[in-house]
């Protein structure tokens, strides 16, 4: 019995050992992943906060700092009208661990299958009474492709829809700009922002 174990063990190469220590590496991470909760959406997916008018400027960096910090590039800025916006950025994958916008391993499948993005918007409103609502907004979209893309010679040539026209400046590349649909807000992601700028400033 122990001279066949060790036959086995001998016919085994240092490869598929290496195999399978990376295969079991991959799925304790994979299962650490789904057990370690992600962020609490607020509830009734409200992403408001009230503070004191006083604190409006250092909270207002405080927003940018934190948006910064969430790899969310400014795209306008107006204290006047109490509102911060960002660029759209696409959703980060499985593999790209060290951006923190996609929130959970649902939303990391999800950007790594799809080509997702997402914009931020933060309102800071005085309501007369002393005190201002911050309020933060994530949408949300999904890239939709409105045609085949032709990424080979023979598309380039002989087109699906029209094989009669010729069109060689398609030799790479897809058919058409690409449409992006809406998926809503990321409450996830609205409630992670919240709380990073209202933890220096809210006890």
């Amino acid at each position: 019995m122990s001279w066949k174990a060790q036959t086995i063990d001998a016919d085994v190469s240092p490869w598929a050992r290496c195999a399978v220590s990376v295969a079991m590496l991959f799925v304790f991470s994979f299962a650490v992943g789904c057990l370690s909760s992600p962020p609490k959406a607020a509830s009734g997916g409200a992403s408001t906060i009230q503070v004191s008018d006083s604190q409006r400027d250092s909270l207002w960096e405080r927003a940018v700092v934190v948006l910064n910090r969430n790899h969310f590039q400014i795209a306008r800025e107006s204290k006047l009208e109490g509102v911060i916006e960002t660029s759209y950025r696409a959703g980060s994958s499985v593999l790209e661990p060290w951006h923190p916008d996609s929130v959970g391993l649902e939303n990391r499948l999800e950007s790594t299958l799809q080509s997702i993005r997402r914009k931020v918007t933060v309102n800071m409103q005085s309501n007369g009474t002393g005190t201002m609502l911050v309020n933060v907004r994530v949408d949300k979209e999904i890239e939709d492709l409105p045609g085949i893309a032709a990424n080979y010679e023979g598309g380039a040539t002989f087109n699906e829809a029209q094989p009669l026209n010729r069109d060689l400046s398609q030799v790479v590349g897809q058919s058409g700009p690409s449409r992006w649909l809406s998926l809503g807000r990321d409450p996830l992601l609205e409630n992670k922002i919240l709380s990073e700028i209202r933890g220096a400033w809210i006890p």
